[in-house]
């Protein structure tokens, strides 16, 4: 598969907005939606999906996107994942999206196999972020915004290698957990999080020795 192009855009009215977002699976952190309405005429070149660009392409084309095309950005909080679940939180960041853009999108495509539940034109496109260049455009902006919003948080939370993995459960990030704790920026309704509170909260059972039997006795309590 080639990189997204604007096959798909075509069939839809202008201006089009795309929609992606980045950070459902980490084990902190927001979940971060962008919306990007591209000009067709005068775009960066080298859009494709963020998981196929090095860091600093990333940031190098999000430099360009933020000069040349329209963009909203939308962030659902850890207590909303938590409160919500990640689901329906990332529905909810990618609504702020589209309402941060100031405009309204004749038609919106949306990474994923369904949208928000919102009364706007829009289609939902199953790896759209590989698709759709636009889609692809919002894929880059959520992904580099999360990352530096994680990056910034890690100077506040050291030692779970926040800079690097993203909140990603990766070995550095158990580490620091079993370590450190749990912070404010973790999410709790996430199984490995979850199970670390609980086994933190479960007393420890103190072992008291019995005393030797006596030969006479039969029986002996503690």
């Amino acid at each position: 598969m080639g990189r997204p192009c604007f096959k798909i855009e075509l069939d839809y009215p202008e201006p089009l907005a795309g929609v992606d977002e980045a950070g459902c699976a980490p084990l902190a952190g927001p979940v971060v939606a962008a919306a990007v309405i591209l000009d067709r005429k005068c775009f960066p070149r080298g859009i494709d999906d963020s998981k196929n660009l090095p860091i600093d392409k990333r940031e190098s084309i999000h430099a360009r996107l933020v000069k040349c095309a329209v963009i909203g950005v939308g962030i659902a909080s850890v207590e909303e994942i938590d409160t919500l679940n990640i689901y329906w939180a990332r529905m909810l960041a990618m609504t702020r999206a589209v309402e941060a853009l100031g405009v309204d999108p004749a038609w919106i495509l949306v990474d994923g196999n369904a949208c928000p539940r919102w009364q706007r034109p829009s289609r939902a496109i199953v790896a759209g972020d590989a698709r759709c260049r636009s889609i692809a455009a919002a894929s880059i902006v959520a992904k580099v915004t999360r990352d530096r919003l994680m990056a910034e948080r890690a100077r506040d939370y050291p030692g779970y290698g926040w800079e690097t993995n993203r909140g990603y459960g990766t070995p550095e990030h158990y580490r620091g957990l079993e370590a450190l704790g749990v912070t404010p920026l973790h999410r709790r309704s996430f199984a490995p999080v979850r199970e670390m509170l609980s086994r933190h909260a479960q007393p420890e059972l103190a072992l008291q020795e019995c005393p030797p039997a006596s030969p006479l006795s039969h029986t002996t309590t503690c």
